[in-house]
Protein backbone atom coordinates (compact mmCIF):
# COMPACT_ATOMS: atom_id res chain seq x y z
CA UNK A 1 0.00 0.00 0.00
CA UNK A 2 1.82 3.32 -0.76
CA UNK A 3 1.48 5.90 1.96
CA UNK A 4 3.41 9.10 2.95
CA UNK A 5 6.43 8.85 4.99
CA UNK A 6 8.50 10.91 7.54
CA UNK A 7 11.87 10.57 4.85
CA UNK A 8 13.95 7.29 5.98
CA UNK A 9 16.33 8.16 3.30
CA UNK A 10 20.42 8.48 4.71
CA UNK A 11 21.16 12.01 5.49
CA UNK A 12 23.83 13.44 4.21
CA UNK A 13 27.57 13.72 6.19
CA UNK A 14 28.15 16.75 7.43
CA UNK A 15 30.88 19.09 5.91
CA UNK A 16 34.32 18.97 7.38
CA UNK A 17 34.42 20.69 10.89
CA UNK A 18 30.60 20.78 10.81
CA UNK A 19 29.51 19.90 14.48
CA UNK A 20 27.37 16.53 14.00
CA UNK A 21 24.19 17.91 15.36
CA UNK A 22 24.03 19.90 12.36
CA UNK A 23 22.52 16.69 10.17
CA UNK A 24 20.74 15.23 13.25
CA UNK A 25 16.85 16.30 13.92
CA UNK A 26 14.20 15.45 14.00
CA UNK A 27 10.40 16.99 11.76
CA UNK A 28 9.79 19.01 14.95
CA UNK A 29 13.33 20.99 14.14
CA UNK A 30 14.38 19.84 17.48
CA UNK A 31 18.13 17.61 17.70
CA UNK A 32 17.43 14.17 16.94
CA UNK A 33 20.82 12.92 18.97
CA UNK A 34 20.37 15.16 21.92
CA UNK A 35 18.52 13.16 24.23
CA UNK A 36 15.24 12.57 21.87
CA UNK A 37 12.91 9.77 22.73
CA UNK A 38 10.82 7.69 20.49
CA UNK A 39 7.79 6.50 21.96
CA UNK A 40 5.91 3.69 20.52
CA UNK A 41 2.09 3.02 20.64
CA UNK A 42 0.28 2.42 24.05
CA UNK A 43 2.67 0.77 25.58
CA UNK A 44 4.31 3.61 25.54
CA UNK A 45 7.62 1.61 25.32
CA UNK A 46 11.14 3.41 25.23
CA UNK A 47 12.21 2.79 21.86
CA UNK A 48 15.19 4.96 22.06
CA UNK A 49 16.99 2.02 19.93
CA UNK A 50 16.15 4.78 16.65
CA UNK A 51 18.71 6.88 18.19
CA UNK A 52 21.45 4.00 17.17
CA UNK A 53 20.11 4.92 13.53
CA UNK A 54 21.73 8.34 13.80
CA UNK A 55 25.34 6.72 13.90
CA UNK A 56 25.24 3.84 12.16
CA UNK A 57 26.40 2.92 8.65
CA UNK A 58 24.09 4.05 5.80
CA UNK A 59 23.23 1.14 3.94
CA UNK A 60 22.80 1.01 0.40
CA UNK A 61 19.32 1.22 -0.84
CA UNK A 62 17.41 2.03 -3.75
CA UNK A 63 15.80 5.52 -3.53
CA UNK A 64 12.17 3.98 -4.31
CA UNK A 65 12.28 1.82 -1.65
CA UNK A 66 9.21 2.28 0.49
CA UNK A 67 9.25 1.00 4.41
CA UNK A 68 8.19 -2.53 5.01
CA UNK A 69 4.11 -2.00 5.74
CA UNK A 70 1.52 -4.92 5.80
CA UNK A 71 0.12 -5.97 2.19
CA UNK A 72 -3.79 -5.80 1.75
CA UNK A 73 -4.92 -9.18 0.78
CA UNK A 74 -7.71 -9.82 -1.98
CA UNK A 75 -10.59 -9.57 -2.93
CA UNK A 76 -10.84 -5.82 -2.26
CA UNK A 77 -10.62 -2.54 0.10
CA UNK A 78 -13.58 -0.57 1.59
CA UNK A 79 -11.80 3.36 1.50
CA UNK A 80 -13.23 5.64 3.99
CA UNK A 81 -13.02 8.91 2.70
CA UNK A 82 -12.16 11.41 5.79
CA UNK A 83 -14.01 14.89 5.57
CA UNK A 84 -12.68 15.28 9.47
CA UNK A 85 -15.53 13.39 11.69
CA UNK A 86 -14.93 12.62 15.09
CA UNK A 87 -16.06 8.88 14.13
CA UNK A 88 -14.13 8.29 11.08
CA UNK A 89 -11.51 6.08 12.39
CA UNK A 90 -14.42 4.05 13.89
CA UNK A 91 -16.08 3.56 10.69
CA UNK A 92 -12.94 1.78 9.29
CA UNK A 93 -12.57 -0.20 12.40
CA UNK A 94 -16.55 -1.54 11.85
CA UNK A 95 -15.73 -2.53 8.13
CA UNK A 96 -12.85 -4.53 9.77
CA UNK A 97 -14.87 -6.33 12.04
CA UNK A 98 -16.63 -7.96 9.13
CA UNK A 99 -13.28 -8.52 8.06
CA UNK A 100 -13.08 -6.78 5.25
CA UNK A 101 -10.65 -4.43 5.30
CA UNK A 102 -10.66 -0.85 5.23
CA UNK A 103 -8.37 2.18 5.37
CA UNK A 104 -9.02 6.13 6.14
CA UNK A 105 -7.78 7.95 3.39
CA UNK A 106 -7.98 12.04 2.54
CA UNK A 107 -11.29 13.41 1.15
CA UNK A 108 -10.18 14.70 -2.22
CA UNK A 109 -8.18 11.05 -3.22
CA UNK A 110 -8.68 10.32 -6.89
CA UNK A 111 -10.25 7.60 -8.04
CA UNK A 112 -7.83 6.48 -9.85
CA UNK A 113 -5.76 6.33 -7.01
CA UNK A 114 -8.26 4.31 -4.96
CA UNK A 115 -8.97 2.06 -8.25
CA UNK A 116 -4.99 1.86 -7.79
CA UNK A 117 -5.35 0.38 -4.26
CA UNK A 118 -8.38 -2.12 -4.82
CA UNK A 119 -10.80 -0.16 -3.36
CA UNK A 120 -14.30 -1.71 -4.40
CA UNK A 121 -16.27 0.47 -1.90
CA UNK A 122 -16.37 4.10 -0.81
CA UNK A 123 -17.51 5.14 2.52
CA UNK A 124 -17.99 9.38 2.96
CA UNK A 125 -17.76 9.78 6.63
CA UNK A 126 -19.09 13.02 8.56
CA UNK A 127 -17.66 16.12 8.72
CA UNK A 128 -17.50 19.50 11.17
CA UNK A 129 -18.26 21.93 8.59
CA UNK A 130 -21.21 22.33 6.75
CA UNK A 131 -21.27 21.68 2.76
CA UNK A 132 -22.67 24.69 1.70
CA UNK A 133 -19.35 26.69 3.32
CA UNK A 134 -17.17 28.04 1.52
CA UNK A 135 -13.70 25.77 1.22
CA UNK A 136 -16.31 22.98 2.89
CA UNK A 137 -14.01 19.78 1.59
CA UNK A 138 -15.30 17.88 -1.48
CA UNK A 139 -14.10 14.37 -3.07
CA UNK A 140 -12.85 13.54 -6.55
CA UNK A 141 -16.03 14.07 -8.09
CA UNK A 142 -15.89 10.82 -10.44
CA UNK A 143 -16.99 9.22 -7.34
CA UNK A 144 -20.46 9.86 -8.38
CA UNK A 145 -19.87 8.16 -11.65
CA UNK A 146 -21.62 4.70 -10.61
CA UNK A 147 -18.02 3.26 -10.81
CA UNK A 148 -17.68 1.98 -7.58
CA UNK A 149 -20.43 1.63 -4.93
CA UNK A 150 -20.71 5.28 -2.55
CA UNK A 151 -22.39 5.32 1.12
CA UNK A 152 -22.83 9.21 2.41
CA UNK A 153 -22.47 8.99 6.20
CA UNK A 154 -24.11 12.39 7.95
CA UNK A 155 -21.93 15.40 6.02
CA UNK A 156 -21.31 12.47 3.48
CA UNK A 157 -25.09 11.96 2.75
CA UNK A 158 -25.30 15.59 2.82
CA UNK A 159 -22.54 16.15 0.45
CA UNK A 160 -24.29 13.67 -2.07
CA UNK A 161 -27.26 15.18 -2.48
CA UNK A 162 -26.04 19.19 -2.78
CA UNK A 163 -23.11 17.50 -5.21
CA UNK A 164 -26.16 15.70 -7.21
CA UNK A 165 -28.54 18.76 -7.33
CA UNK A 166 -30.79 18.60 -4.08
CA UNK A 167 -30.95 21.39 -1.28
CA UNK A 168 -29.15 21.53 1.79
CA UNK A 169 -29.45 23.77 4.54
CA UNK A 170 -29.24 25.12 8.38
CA UNK A 171 -31.45 22.87 10.18
CA UNK A 172 -34.78 23.84 11.96
CA UNK A 173 -34.37 21.43 14.87
CA UNK A 174 -30.95 20.29 15.19
CA UNK A 175 -30.60 16.50 16.04
CA UNK A 176 -27.90 15.49 18.56
CA UNK A 177 -27.88 12.40 20.31
CA UNK A 178 -30.79 9.62 20.24
CA UNK A 179 -33.17 9.78 17.91
CA UNK A 180 -36.03 6.97 16.05
CA UNK A 181 -35.66 6.55 12.60
CA UNK A 182 -38.48 5.22 10.50
CA UNK A 183 -36.88 3.34 7.34
CA UNK A 184 -40.06 4.67 4.65
CA UNK A 185 -38.83 2.51 1.47
CA UNK A 186 -37.73 -1.34 0.97
CA UNK A 187 -33.80 -1.04 0.53
CA UNK A 188 -30.81 -3.57 -0.08
CA UNK A 189 -29.17 -0.72 2.42
CA UNK A 190 -31.55 -1.61 5.29
CA UNK A 191 -32.33 -5.52 4.15
CA UNK A 192 -33.47 -7.63 7.71
CA UNK A 193 -33.79 -4.28 9.55
CA UNK A 194 -37.00 -3.31 11.03
CA UNK A 195 -38.68 -0.34 10.07
CA UNK A 196 -38.50 1.39 13.39
CA UNK A 197 -34.88 1.57 14.44
CA UNK A 198 -33.07 3.83 17.45
CA UNK A 199 -30.13 5.52 16.05
CA UNK A 200 -27.51 8.10 16.72
CA UNK A 201 -27.46 11.75 15.34
CA UNK A 202 -24.98 14.35 15.28
CA UNK A 203 -26.03 17.04 12.72
CA UNK A 204 -27.34 20.61 12.35
CA UNK A 205 -28.20 20.97 8.75
CA UNK A 206 -30.90 19.08 6.84
CA UNK A 207 -31.43 17.87 3.68
CA UNK A 208 -34.69 19.69 2.31
CA UNK A 209 -34.86 18.47 -1.33
CA UNK A 210 -33.63 15.24 -3.12
CA UNK A 211 -31.58 15.17 -6.19
CA UNK A 212 -33.34 14.08 -9.77
CA UNK A 213 -33.36 10.02 -9.81
CA UNK A 214 -32.28 9.71 -5.99
CA UNK A 215 -35.45 8.84 -3.87
CA UNK A 216 -35.95 9.37 0.04
CA UNK A 217 -35.03 5.78 2.38
CA UNK A 218 -35.59 6.93 5.70
CA UNK A 219 -37.29 9.85 7.86
CA UNK A 220 -37.00 10.98 11.63
CA UNK A 221 -39.70 13.11 13.24
CA UNK A 222 -37.64 16.20 12.44
CA UNK A 223 -35.13 15.30 9.59
CA UNK A 224 -37.48 14.00 6.26
CA UNK A 225 -34.91 12.84 4.71
CA UNK A 226 -32.88 10.54 7.12
CA UNK A 227 -31.70 8.06 4.41
CA UNK A 228 -31.34 8.03 0.58
CA UNK A 229 -30.75 5.83 -2.68
CA UNK A 230 -29.71 6.09 -6.20
CA UNK A 231 -29.43 2.33 -6.53
CA UNK A 232 -28.84 2.22 -10.08
CA UNK A 233 -25.85 4.68 -9.17
CA UNK A 234 -24.45 2.81 -7.15
CA UNK A 235 -24.95 5.39 -4.18
CA UNK A 236 -26.56 5.46 -0.99
CA UNK A 237 -26.45 7.93 2.24
CA UNK A 238 -27.88 7.88 5.89
CA UNK A 239 -27.88 10.69 8.32
CA UNK A 240 -27.48 8.83 11.33
CA UNK A 241 -24.23 7.37 12.52
CA UNK A 242 -24.24 3.48 11.99
CA UNK A 243 -20.51 3.01 13.26
CA UNK A 244 -21.19 3.78 16.61
CA UNK A 245 -22.86 1.72 19.74
CA UNK A 246 -25.61 3.84 20.31
CA UNK A 247 -26.90 2.68 16.49
CA UNK A 248 -28.03 -0.98 17.68
CA UNK A 249 -28.38 -2.30 14.10
CA UNK A 250 -25.68 0.18 12.65
CA UNK A 251 -22.76 -2.79 11.93
CA UNK A 252 -25.89 -4.39 9.82
CA UNK A 253 -26.39 -1.46 7.79
CA UNK A 254 -22.24 -1.52 7.07
CA UNK A 255 -22.60 -5.54 6.72
CA UNK A 256 -25.55 -4.57 3.55
CA UNK A 257 -23.04 -2.09 2.04
CA UNK A 258 -19.94 -3.82 2.03
CA UNK A 259 -21.12 -7.25 1.47
CA UNK A 260 -24.17 -6.75 -0.18
CA UNK A 261 -24.54 -4.20 -2.37
CA UNK A 262 -20.49 -3.91 -2.87
CA UNK A 263 -20.19 -7.71 -2.79
CA UNK A 264 -17.22 -7.41 -1.33
CA UNK A 265 -15.79 -11.27 0.41
CA UNK A 266 -15.12 -11.05 3.88
CA UNK A 267 -11.25 -11.65 3.67
CA UNK A 268 -9.45 -9.35 6.10
CA UNK A 269 -8.63 -12.11 8.78
CA UNK A 270 -5.52 -12.59 11.11
CA UNK A 271 -4.20 -15.49 8.92
CA UNK A 272 -4.34 -13.91 6.00
CA UNK A 273 -3.08 -10.83 7.50
CA UNK A 274 0.24 -12.93 8.62
CA UNK A 275 0.39 -14.97 5.68
CA UNK A 276 0.57 -11.48 3.14
CA UNK A 277 2.39 -9.30 5.59
CA UNK A 278 5.17 -12.04 6.12
CA UNK A 279 5.91 -13.13 2.69
CA UNK A 280 6.20 -9.13 2.11
CA UNK A 281 8.46 -8.87 4.81
CA UNK A 282 11.13 -12.08 3.35
CA UNK A 283 10.76 -11.06 0.42
CA UNK A 284 12.28 -7.24 0.52
CA UNK A 285 14.41 -8.31 3.05
CA UNK A 286 15.82 -10.78 0.30
CA UNK A 287 15.73 -8.14 -2.10
CA UNK A 288 17.87 -5.95 -0.16
CA UNK A 289 20.04 -8.20 1.11
CA UNK A 290 21.07 -9.31 -2.67
CA UNK A 291 21.63 -5.88 -3.65
CA UNK A 292 23.36 -4.52 -0.71
CA UNK A 293 25.68 -7.82 -0.34
CA UNK A 294 24.22 -7.78 3.26
CA UNK A 295 23.27 -10.14 5.60
CA UNK A 296 19.67 -8.46 5.86
CA UNK A 297 20.30 -8.26 9.41
CA UNK A 298 16.86 -6.87 11.58
CA UNK A 299 16.90 -5.96 15.28
CA UNK A 300 14.05 -5.18 17.48
CA UNK A 301 13.57 -3.93 21.07
CA UNK A 302 11.33 -5.69 23.08
CA UNK A 303 9.23 -4.38 26.27
CA UNK A 304 6.70 -6.82 26.94
CA UNK A 305 4.70 -4.84 25.41
CA UNK A 306 2.42 -6.69 22.92
CA UNK A 307 3.07 -4.24 19.97
CA UNK A 308 6.63 -4.84 20.01
CA UNK A 309 5.80 -8.14 20.88
CA UNK A 310 3.54 -8.76 17.58
CA UNK A 311 5.88 -6.98 15.62
CA UNK A 312 8.83 -9.05 16.86
CA UNK A 313 6.91 -12.35 15.96
CA UNK A 314 6.19 -11.56 12.73
CA UNK A 315 9.40 -10.38 11.56
CA UNK A 316 10.63 -13.36 13.04
CA UNK A 317 8.45 -15.58 11.14
CA UNK A 318 9.81 -13.80 8.01
CA UNK A 319 13.53 -13.57 8.19
CA UNK A 320 13.99 -16.30 11.42
CA UNK A 321 17.78 -16.38 12.75
CA UNK A 322 18.36 -12.61 11.02
CA UNK A 323 16.51 -11.14 13.37
CA UNK A 324 17.91 -10.04 16.77
CA UNK A 325 15.54 -8.98 19.52
CA UNK A 326 17.53 -6.83 22.64
CA UNK A 327 15.59 -6.62 25.93
CA UNK A 328 16.70 -4.53 28.31
CA UNK A 329 15.82 -5.22 31.66
CA UNK A 330 16.06 -1.78 33.58
CA UNK A 331 14.85 -3.63 37.10
CA UNK A 332 11.43 -1.11 36.75
CA UNK A 333 9.12 -3.90 34.99
CA UNK A 334 6.60 -5.90 37.16
CA UNK A 335 7.12 -9.11 38.72
CA UNK A 336 7.69 -11.93 36.97
CA UNK A 337 7.35 -9.99 33.51
CA UNK A 338 11.05 -10.12 32.27
CA UNK A 339 11.14 -14.02 32.85
CA UNK A 340 6.95 -14.19 31.02
CA UNK A 341 9.49 -12.13 28.26
CA UNK A 342 12.36 -14.65 28.33
CA UNK A 343 9.87 -17.99 28.52
CA UNK A 344 8.20 -16.84 25.52
CA UNK A 345 10.80 -15.17 22.68
CA UNK A 346 13.77 -17.43 23.31
CA UNK A 347 12.20 -20.65 24.47
CA UNK A 348 8.66 -21.02 23.05
CA UNK A 349 9.34 -19.34 19.89
CA UNK A 350 13.32 -20.04 19.18
CA UNK A 351 14.02 -15.95 18.34
CA UNK A 352 17.78 -14.72 19.08
CA UNK A 353 17.31 -12.49 22.21
CA UNK A 354 19.78 -10.59 23.96
CA UNK A 355 18.67 -9.99 27.76
CA UNK A 356 20.87 -6.94 28.88
CA UNK A 357 20.54 -7.20 32.97
CA UNK A 358 21.28 -3.12 33.78
CA UNK A 359 19.43 -2.62 37.02
CA UNK A 360 22.12 -1.51 38.93
CA UNK A 361 23.32 1.02 36.25
CA UNK A 362 19.63 2.00 35.92
CA UNK A 363 19.46 2.30 40.29
CA UNK A 364 22.87 3.45 40.34
CA UNK A 365 21.29 6.95 37.78
CA UNK A 366 18.05 6.73 39.70
CA UNK A 367 19.91 7.46 43.28
CA UNK A 368 18.17 10.67 45.05
CA UNK A 369 16.13 11.53 42.33
CA UNK A 370 12.63 12.61 42.94
CA UNK A 371 11.09 14.81 39.97
CA UNK A 372 9.26 12.81 37.81
CA UNK A 373 10.68 14.23 34.42
CA UNK A 374 14.19 13.77 35.25
CA UNK A 375 13.25 10.24 36.39
CA UNK A 376 12.20 10.03 32.59
CA UNK A 377 14.96 11.97 30.84
CA UNK A 378 17.62 9.30 32.87
CA UNK A 379 15.74 5.83 31.93
CA UNK A 380 15.60 6.81 28.32
CA UNK A 381 19.21 8.15 28.21
CA UNK A 382 20.42 4.83 30.01
CA UNK A 383 19.06 2.80 27.59
CA UNK A 384 20.19 4.65 24.35
CA UNK A 385 23.75 3.83 26.14
CA UNK A 386 22.62 0.16 27.34
CA UNK A 387 21.09 -0.14 23.69
CA UNK A 388 23.92 0.76 21.80
CA UNK A 389 26.42 -1.06 23.64
CA UNK A 390 24.40 -4.26 22.71
CA UNK A 391 24.05 -3.22 19.23
CA UNK A 392 27.07 -2.14 18.48
CA UNK A 393 27.77 -6.25 18.98
CA UNK A 394 25.79 -7.45 16.07
CA UNK A 395 27.77 -5.96 13.51
CA UNK A 396 25.81 -4.53 10.49
CA UNK A 397 22.25 -3.66 10.94
CA UNK A 398 20.14 -2.70 8.25
CA UNK A 399 16.32 -2.89 9.62
CA UNK A 400 14.96 -1.75 12.35
CA UNK A 401 11.69 -3.13 13.68
CA UNK A 402 8.55 -0.78 15.35
CA UNK A 403 5.27 -1.44 16.31
CA UNK A 404 4.12 1.70 14.71
CA UNK A 405 -0.02 1.55 15.10
CA UNK A 406 -2.58 2.40 12.29
CA UNK A 407 -4.35 5.33 15.12
CA UNK A 408 -0.44 6.23 15.86
CA UNK A 409 -0.55 7.87 12.08
CA UNK A 410 -3.65 8.68 12.23
CA UNK A 411 -3.32 10.98 15.56
CA UNK A 412 -0.29 12.15 14.21
CA UNK A 413 -2.26 13.74 11.53
CA UNK A 414 -0.50 11.95 8.57
CA UNK A 415 -0.95 13.26 4.68
CA UNK A 416 -3.59 10.46 5.42
CA UNK A 417 -6.17 12.33 7.49
CA UNK A 418 -5.20 15.71 6.38
CA UNK A 419 -8.75 17.15 7.12
CA UNK A 420 -8.91 15.51 10.54
CA UNK A 421 -8.59 17.63 13.41
CA UNK A 422 -5.29 17.17 14.93
CA UNK A 423 -5.77 15.71 18.38
CA UNK A 424 -1.93 15.04 19.38
CA UNK A 425 1.11 14.45 17.76
CA UNK A 426 2.35 10.14 18.33
CA UNK A 427 5.96 10.57 19.38
CA UNK A 428 6.32 7.30 17.30
CA UNK A 429 5.16 8.61 14.31
CA UNK A 430 6.05 12.94 14.29
CA UNK A 431 9.54 11.93 16.06
CA UNK A 432 11.19 9.88 14.18
CA UNK A 433 14.67 11.78 13.07
CA UNK A 434 14.97 13.48 9.68
CA UNK A 435 17.79 11.30 8.96
CA UNK A 436 17.09 7.65 10.25
CA UNK A 437 19.90 5.66 8.80
CA UNK A 438 17.92 1.89 9.25
CA UNK A 439 14.94 1.10 7.21
CA UNK A 440 11.96 0.88 8.84
CA UNK A 441 9.98 -2.64 9.12
CA UNK A 442 6.59 -1.64 10.67
CA UNK A 443 4.54 -4.72 10.49
CA UNK A 444 1.44 -3.74 11.89
CA UNK A 445 1.32 0.32 10.46
CA UNK A 446 -2.45 -0.59 9.21
CA UNK A 447 -3.60 -1.87 12.44
CA UNK A 448 -6.10 -0.99 14.93
CA UNK A 449 -4.84 -2.25 18.75
CA UNK A 450 -7.84 -5.03 18.86
CA UNK A 451 -6.48 -6.52 15.36
CA UNK A 452 -3.10 -6.55 16.85
CA UNK A 453 -4.08 -8.82 19.62
CA UNK A 454 -5.74 -11.12 17.43
CA UNK A 455 -2.89 -11.58 15.14
CA UNK A 456 -0.74 -12.00 18.09
CA UNK A 457 -2.88 -14.82 19.53
CA UNK A 458 -2.69 -16.66 16.11
CA UNK A 459 1.12 -16.42 16.08
CA UNK A 460 0.80 -18.26 19.13
CA UNK A 461 1.84 -15.99 21.61
CA UNK A 462 0.81 -16.16 24.70
CA UNK A 463 -2.82 -14.33 26.47
CA UNK A 464 -0.50 -12.79 29.41
CA UNK A 465 1.39 -11.24 27.02
CA UNK A 466 -1.28 -10.07 23.92
CA UNK A 467 -3.61 -9.13 26.55
CA UNK A 468 -1.26 -6.79 28.73
CA UNK A 469 -2.40 -3.74 30.14
CA UNK A 470 -0.99 -0.59 29.06
CA UNK A 471 2.41 -0.13 30.94
CA UNK A 472 4.37 3.08 31.00
CA UNK A 473 7.87 3.06 29.26
CA UNK A 474 9.52 4.11 32.30
CA UNK A 475 7.76 1.26 34.36
CA UNK A 476 7.53 1.48 38.02
CA UNK A 477 10.13 4.38 38.65
CA UNK A 478 6.98 7.06 37.88
CA UNK A 479 4.76 4.53 40.05
CA UNK A 480 7.26 5.62 42.82
CA UNK A 481 6.35 9.26 43.87
CA UNK A 482 9.90 9.69 45.37
CA UNK A 483 13.09 8.62 45.23
CA UNK A 484 13.50 4.95 43.77
CA UNK A 485 15.23 1.78 45.52
CA UNK A 486 15.63 -1.30 45.32
CA UNK A 487 13.58 -1.84 48.51
CA UNK A 488 10.65 0.89 47.36
CA UNK A 489 10.57 -1.42 44.06
CA UNK A 490 10.04 -4.40 45.86
CA UNK A 491 7.54 -2.83 47.58
CA UNK A 492 5.67 -1.65 44.36
CA UNK A 493 6.33 -4.78 42.61
CA UNK A 494 4.24 -7.26 45.26
CA UNK A 495 1.87 -4.44 46.13
CA UNK A 496 1.18 -4.32 42.14
CA UNK A 497 1.01 -7.95 41.51
CA UNK A 498 -1.84 -8.43 44.17
CA UNK A 499 -4.01 -5.67 42.86
CA UNK A 500 -3.57 -7.62 39.52
CA UNK A 501 -4.04 -10.94 40.81
CA UNK A 502 -7.28 -9.50 42.30
CA UNK A 503 -8.81 -8.03 39.41
CA UNK A 504 -7.80 -10.97 36.97
CA UNK A 505 -9.50 -13.40 40.09
CA UNK A 506 -12.81 -11.43 39.89
CA UNK A 507 -12.54 -11.68 35.78
CA UNK A 508 -12.06 -7.91 35.46
CA UNK A 509 -8.53 -7.62 34.23
CA UNK A 510 -10.11 -7.38 30.45
CA UNK A 511 -12.78 -4.84 31.28
CA UNK A 512 -10.44 -2.56 32.52
CA UNK A 513 -8.07 -0.61 30.89
CA UNK A 514 -5.21 -0.13 33.17
CA UNK A 515 -5.09 -1.14 36.78
CA UNK A 516 -2.23 -0.87 39.01
CA UNK A 517 -0.44 0.31 42.58
CA UNK A 518 1.21 3.64 43.17
CA UNK A 519 3.79 3.79 46.43
CA UNK A 520 3.32 7.13 47.60
CA UNK A 521 5.89 9.13 49.92
CA UNK A 522 3.29 9.23 52.56
CA UNK A 523 3.50 7.33 55.76
CA UNK A 524 0.42 6.89 58.42
CA UNK A 525 0.06 5.54 61.79
CA UNK A 526 -1.46 2.38 61.94
CA UNK A 527 -2.02 -0.88 64.36
CA UNK A 528 -0.82 -4.27 63.85
CA UNK A 529 -0.96 -6.88 66.53
CA UNK A 530 -0.80 -4.86 69.56
CA UNK A 531 1.88 -1.93 68.53
CA UNK A 532 1.74 0.73 66.69
CA UNK A 533 3.34 1.01 62.98
CA UNK A 534 4.49 3.97 60.92
CA UNK A 535 4.83 2.90 57.45
CA UNK A 536 3.30 3.29 53.67
CA UNK A 537 0.50 4.43 52.00
CA UNK A 538 -0.14 2.69 48.75
CA UNK A 539 -2.56 3.83 46.47
CA UNK A 540 -4.66 1.76 44.17
CA UNK A 541 -5.64 2.98 40.30
CA UNK A 542 -7.87 1.49 37.62
CA UNK A 543 -9.51 3.10 34.71
CA UNK A 544 -12.02 2.68 32.22
CA UNK A 545 -11.40 3.55 28.50
CA UNK A 546 -11.52 2.94 25.18
CA UNK A 547 -7.97 4.68 23.92
CA UNK A 548 -6.71 6.07 26.97
CA UNK A 549 -7.32 9.72 25.84
CA UNK A 550 -9.75 10.14 28.02
CA UNK A 551 -10.26 7.80 31.19
CA UNK A 552 -13.45 7.10 34.12
CA UNK A 553 -12.28 5.81 37.29
CA UNK A 554 -13.31 1.75 37.28
CA UNK A 555 -16.55 1.05 40.07
CA UNK A 556 -14.67 -1.90 41.40
CA UNK A 557 -16.79 -4.01 43.50
CA UNK A 558 -16.20 -3.05 46.88
CA UNK A 559 -15.18 -7.29 47.86
CA UNK A 560 -12.38 -6.76 45.30
CA UNK A 561 -11.42 -3.59 46.69
CA UNK A 562 -11.37 -4.88 50.29
CA UNK A 563 -9.29 -8.13 49.31
CA UNK A 564 -6.87 -6.05 47.43
CA UNK A 565 -6.11 -3.56 50.69
CA UNK A 566 -6.27 -6.53 53.25
CA UNK A 567 -4.01 -8.38 51.29
CA UNK A 568 -1.30 -5.60 50.46
CA UNK A 569 -1.61 -4.67 54.53
CA UNK A 570 -0.89 -8.36 55.34
CA UNK A 571 1.65 -9.55 52.30
CA UNK A 572 3.65 -6.90 51.52
CA UNK A 573 5.77 -5.69 54.18
CA UNK A 574 5.98 -1.80 55.10
CA UNK A 575 2.21 -0.72 54.22
CA UNK A 576 0.00 -0.35 56.74
CA UNK A 577 -2.94 1.75 54.20
CA UNK A 578 -4.45 1.23 51.45
CA UNK A 579 -6.79 4.25 49.13
CA UNK A 580 -8.16 4.50 46.40
CA UNK A 581 -7.83 6.50 43.37
CA UNK A 582 -11.52 7.76 41.85
CA UNK A 583 -10.26 10.72 39.76
CA UNK A 584 -11.54 10.60 35.94
CA UNK A 585 -9.18 11.83 33.30
CA UNK A 586 -9.45 14.94 32.60
CA UNK A 587 -8.70 16.80 34.70
CA UNK A 588 -6.86 14.09 36.41
CA UNK A 589 -3.94 12.15 33.77
CA UNK A 590 -4.33 8.40 34.44
CA UNK A 591 -0.38 8.08 35.77
CA UNK A 592 0.72 9.72 38.91
CA UNK A 593 3.33 10.90 37.19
Amino acid sequence: MAESEVDQEAGSSPAAGEPDTARGKTIHGEPANAGHRVLAPDDAEVEAYLEVALDAPAPDRAASDPPIAAVVPEPGVVAVLDFGSQFAQLIARRVRELNVYSELLPHDTPISELERRGVRAIILSGGPMSVYDNGAPKPDASIWSGRLPVLGICYGAQLMAIELGGDVVPASTREYGPATVQITRDDDLFAGIDREQPVWMSHGDSITRMPEGVHATAQTESTPFAGLAAPARNLYGIQFHPEVVHTPRGKDVLRNFVTGIAGIAPAWTPANFIETTVTEIRERVDRHAAACGSDGKVICALSGGVDSAVAAALVHRAVGDRLTCIYVDHGLMRKKESELLRATFEANLGMNLVMVDARDRFLGRLAGVTDPEQKRRIIGDEFIRVFEEEAATLGRIDFLTQGTLYPDVIESTAPETKTAQKIKTHHNVGGLPADLRFQLIEPLRYLFKDEVRLVGLELGLPEAMVHRQPFPGPGLAIRIIGEVTAERLDTLRDADWIVIDEIKAAGLYRRVWQSFAILTPVRSVGVMGDGRTYANVVAIRAVTSEDGMTADWAKLPYDVLGRISSRIVNEVPGVNRVVYDISSKPPATIEWE
